[in-house]
């Protein structure tokens, strides 16, 4: 299948974001209590910070509100944007397709932290739409936040292909019936 839409996702994927979002989530769990292994962090890479908080809540049987802990998550993580690097194959393919293609940017994370992300790293300006978890209401796995993407840039989902860096990105993918490419496998 030839693409006439690429769509990336944006922690991962395009940006080396993982790592810090981890020490941001490692402040604010501490701060509250609550149980959270960097294992299970990377498993559920893609899903919003409030529905991680959510569900860890709910088991944990924490009296916490998880939209309130969720901002404290973000500020956490802000200050360390300026550490912020490029995945760079990831980024050369955007780079070899923008201009010829519409790139869409299908991200979990929040507006301002995916803006903030795209514009540090010189990018923002490449893609036609960038979709975030204020934008939909089922979130990865479900193939919602794709499934808009291709909808903004004008394209059926079938001519679409996906980047992502995670099991629960790639179900979502999958599950919008676009083309699927596992980033992992470009950076091993």
């Amino acid at each position: 299948m030839t693409p006439r839409a690429l769509i990336f996702d944006c922690d991962g994927t395009l940006a080396d974001t993982m790592p810090l979002h981890w020490r941001a989530w490692q402040t604010v769990t501490e701060r509250h209590g609550i149980h959270f292994t960097e294992e299970r962090f990377y498993s559920l890479g893609g899903v919003p910070s409030r529905d991680i908080l959510r569900m860890l809540a709910a088991e944990q049987g924490l009296a916490i509100d998880p939209l309130v802990v969720s901002k404290e998550k973000e500020a956490a993580y802000l200050p360390l944007m300026p550490q912020v690097g490029p995945i760079g194959p990831v980024v050369e393919i955007a780079r070899e397709h923008r201009g010829k293609l519409p790139l869409a940017v299908a991200s979990g994370g929040s507006r301002r932290a995916i803006e903030e992300v795209l514009n540090h790293l010189g990018i923002r300006g490449w893609f036609d739409a960038v979709v975030t978890n204020e934008d939909i209401v089922r979130q990865k796995p479900a193939p919602d936040i794709f499934l808009e993407a291709a909808r903004r840039l004008g394209v059926p989902a079938e001519f679409c292909r996906a980047f992502e860096d995670t099991d629960l990105g790639m179900t979502a993918i999958r599950a919008a019936g676009m083309d699927a490419v596992d980033v992992r496998t470009l950076l091993g």
